[in-house]
């Protein structure tokens, strides 16, 4: 029989991830097909939370550096987020999982606020946490609210779900001769700028000895493959 080497992890999604293969948005079938390798991992017992983005809607450093208030623009990315998570919340519902949404930004008619003791609560009772709207502060990135959640959390492992099977030497599909790295070390990963997450959530995890597993989403039972200790994707670690 399977079983898992984690009994809590925070897995980090991107809004892009919720695209599949269109331009914007949320396209169904994908988000269908993530939320089934989620049960896969949910049914080893496994206590995940998530932390989701919302560039597939909105990015707010886009627009930041476009002209508009980087604060105002970064707000209504985290909207975005809350957008999403209620998105994979509800899938997740229709698909059989118990899972509550939890917002860093107060929109209780919508969501119920981030509590830290009621949502490890919900995590010991099986149920699927969405963490929406960042670290409700501008100038953070969603990549720094895994990393945050995940430490709050006691998260054993923060699964960084991406469209890459881990993380290379150079973007692979502009350098053909990039080569794939099993581990890495947090320090190496940052001295190399190898871009696994921005240098606040790469410090955060590194200081509180939060490990790393970025794999491919796209790839089918990949992310139950990281969670049962099979080789999946690059380790960072200290």
């Amino acid at each position: 029989m399977t079983t898992a080497r984690f009994k809590r992890v925070l897995l980090k999604l991107s809004g892009e991830a919720l695209m599949g293969e269109d331009s914007f948005g949320i396209n169904r079938q994908t988000i269908e097909r993530i939320v089934d390798e989620i049960a896969q991992v949910a049914a080893l017992n496994v206590e995940m939370g998530i932390v989701i983005g919302g560039g597939n809607i909105f990015r707010g450093v886009a627009l930041g550096s476009a002209g508009m208030d980087r604060a105002t623009a970064d707000y209504m990315g985290m909207l975005a987020t809350i957008m999403n998570a209620l998105a994979l919340a509800d899938v997740m519902r229709q698909k059989g999982l118990n899972a509550r949404v939890q917002s860093a930004i107060n929109i209780e008619q919508v969501v119920e606020p981030y509590i830290r003791p009621k949502a490890i609560r919900y995590l010991e009772e099986g149920k699927i946490v969405v963490f929406a709207a960042g670290t409700g502060n501008p100038f953070f990135t969603t990549d720094t609210a895994a990393a945050l959640r995940g430490t709050e959390i006691g998260a054993e492992m923060v699964l960084k779900a991406t469209k890459v099977d881990g993380v290379y030497s150079a973007d692979p599909k502009l350098d053909l001769n990039a080569t794939k790295y099993e581990r890495i070390s947090f320090d190496e990963a940052i001295a190399k700028n190898l871009k696994v997450m921005d240098a606040t959530a790469f410090a955060l995890c590194r200081d509180q000895s939060l490990p790393i597993t970025v794999f491919s989403i796209l790839k089918a039972g990949a992310m139950r493959r990281v969670i049962t200790g099979a080789q999946e994707g690059t380790l960072v670690h200290d």
